[in-house]
């Protein structure tokens, strides 16, 4: 999907259908806000996946064997190539749905969480310290309020 409006292209894959994976033009939407202004690569491809890709992917990369919500892999391009590549985000559909039901959350929601979440990690934050886990958070509550959603750490659930 290109949008000539902000020349960021998104390529989804689906390889899990759902009838909760978003339209293209909310992907759009979500990795737009998350990139807002930053000059930097605006090509990103998300793909959606069942379970066992994810599970797979996740002990492959991470060393830890089991699905994950999402993963983001950034594009590690040789500084002479000039190709806009920003990165990979994988979802894991399933465990988002059943994430939202137990939390409580809108499943839009945590949709857009994800993605925003994902793209932030593109862009080199990470939320393994305390201070980085909370700029990191900031943001994320700041990107999701921008595109009218609650802040993802809040408990909706009663817990």
């Amino acid at each position: 999907m290109s949008a000539p409006d902000t020349g960021l292209e998104i390529a989804i894959q689906i390889q899990c259908p759902s009838v909760s994976v978003p339209g293209e033009r909310d992907f759009h939407d979500w990795v737009a806000a998350a990139l807002q202004e930053k000059h930097c690569a605006r090509e990103i491809t998300i793909r959606v996946v069942n379970e066992a890709e994810s599970r797979t992917l996740n002990k492959r990369y991470r060393g830890r064997d089991a699905p994950t919500n999402v993963l983001s892999f950034p594009a590690d391009l040789p500084a002479a190539v000039d190709h806009p590549l920003l990165g990979d985000l994988v979802i894991c559909a399933p465990l988002l749905e059943s994430e939202a039901r137990e939390q409580g959350k809108d499943l839009q929601a945590h949709w857009a969480h994800l993605v925003v979440h994902g793209v932030l990690h593109l862009l080199g934050h990470d939320h393994q310290q305390t201070g980085e886990a909370e700029i990191m958070e900031a943001r994320e509550v700041e990107i999701l309020a921008s595109l009218g959603f609650p802040g993802p750490f809040e408990q909706t659930n009663g817990a």
